[in-house]
């Protein structure tokens, strides 16, 4: 028998972000680096959805977090409208960006 491979610590550490333009358009992704995430949105080379629409500034995030929970967590901010709203009304109060969000999820 072959010993099993343990992933390290470091493979299950993601965060879920939540991004702004100035238009006040939100987009909702994971990363393991968040900072690198969010300029690989404003050099134009992240997700398709971002391109043309930045600069982006970071409002939220969660983590660290195993990848199904990341992902999960994704997915339930984006439905989450009273979430996303809250978020966009904090950064107008705080323009430097919210990193602790409201606890309704």
């Amino acid at each position: 028998m072959t010993p099993s491979k343990k992933k390290s610590s470091g493979d299950d550490e993601y965060f879920v972000y939540v991004a702004l333009n100035e238009a006040g358009i939100a987009y909702t992704g994971i990363a393991k680096n968040v900072e690198a995430r969010l300029a690989q949105h404003n050099a134009g080379t992240g997700a398709r959805f971002t391109r043309g629409r930045g600069p982006w500034h970071l409002a939220h995030t969660q983590g660290p977090l195993p990848r199904s929970e990341a992902l999960r967590r994704e997915i339930a901010i984006k439905k989450d409208r009273r979430f996303k709203a809250a978020v966009k009304a904090g950064v107008k109060s705080n323009p430097t960006g919210q990193k602790n969000p409201p606890e309704s999820l």
